[in-house]
């Protein structure tokens, strides 16, 4: 596997991915979740966005968004495709955010997920990110998690 910036040829592989990924997510929240919303050719102008794909086929494994914000260093989206999961595909691209956000001299990194994910909100603690934040946006209940790098 291999973990490349994302490029405009990357876009059907990525949308096809965050949609795999959330989908099952659309019943519990009864809503789509942020993720799917995205429009991700803006995405891809205006964000740092990687994709993790299989050596010598493209299909697209995973994606991580990034970008940095007023209130620092933001992983913004991670997924992985349900064949993929269970394969490391995920630790490299959160091992990849957290190099991201030294390299640009940042000394935590911060994410946000929907309250209703709880075995989302389980792994990133398990990962070392703690909860410091619960906010309404976009009509959706979001817990904002922090670690220090």
């Amino acid at each position: 596997m291999n973990i490349n910036r994302a490029g405009t040829a990357h876009l059907k592989g990525i949308e096809d991915c965050v949609k795999q990924a959330y989908c099952h997510y659309e019943q519990r929240l009864g809503c789509l979740p942020a993720p799917m919303r995205e429009n991700y050719a803006q995405v891809l102008e205006e964000k740092s966005v990687f994709v993790a794909l299989e050596e010598g086929i493209k299909d697209v494994l995973g994606v991580l968004v990034l970008a940095q914000t007023p209130e620092g260093f933001l992983l913004d989206n991670i997924a992985v495709a349900p064949k993929a999961q269970g394969r490391g595909v995920g630790k490299r691209l959160l091992a990849l955010a957290e190099q991201q956000a030294l390299a640009a001299g940042f000394t935590s990194i911060y994410l946000y997920t929907n309250v209703k994910m709880q075995e989302n909100r389980d792994l990133y603690q398990r990962m070392g990110y703690q909860e410091y934040d619960l906010r309404n946006e976009q009509g959706l209940s979001r817990v904002y998690l922090r670690k220090s790098l």
